[in-house]
């Protein structure tokens, strides 16, 4: 079986769901977590049994994907860092500050052949489906 190795840049409340699904996915393997908070990524790098960084660059060419669940205002920075490394994106919503943003982000990703995703999970939530079906045939 071949892998995609993965990592988690910002290990809070969301990233830490990011590094478990990752951690229990057959075809990925975790190889990283990274955090500015130092007990928090040593303590989910240690849950996880991986290496932990401070800084996101010192994950980039160990990784074939990542997921960046940093705050918003560093969606754009950490994004772009990301995809011009060569490395797949899945980022945490929104996607950037601004539409401008949003839009270089996406730019990029097409430019080098990568893949840039949102994280709407909301959309696959079997209730939202409920939902829909209850509106449309009342």
């Amino acid at each position: 079986m071949e892998f995609i190795n993965v990592g988690v840049i910002g290990v809070g409340h969301l990233g830490q769901h990011h590094a478990r699904i990752y951690s229990e996915l057959p075809q990925a393997r975790l190889v990283g977590v990274v955090d500015i908070d130092q007990p928090r990524r040593t303590e989910i790098g240690n849950r996880f049994g991986v290496p932990h960084f401070g800084d996101y660059r010192n994950l980039l060419g160990q990784v074939d994907a990542v997921s960046v669940a940093v705050p918003t205002l560093q969606h754009r920075e950490v994004t772009l860092d990301c995809l011009e490394a060569g490395t797949h994106v899945l980022v945490e919503k929104p996607l950037a500050v601004t539409p401008e943003e949003g839009r270089q982000m996406v730019h990029k990703a097409k430019q080098n052949g990568l893949v840039l995703h949102v994280g709407h999970v909301e959309r696959f939530n079997p209730v939202r489906d409920l939902v829909h079906d209850l509106i449309s045939n009342p």
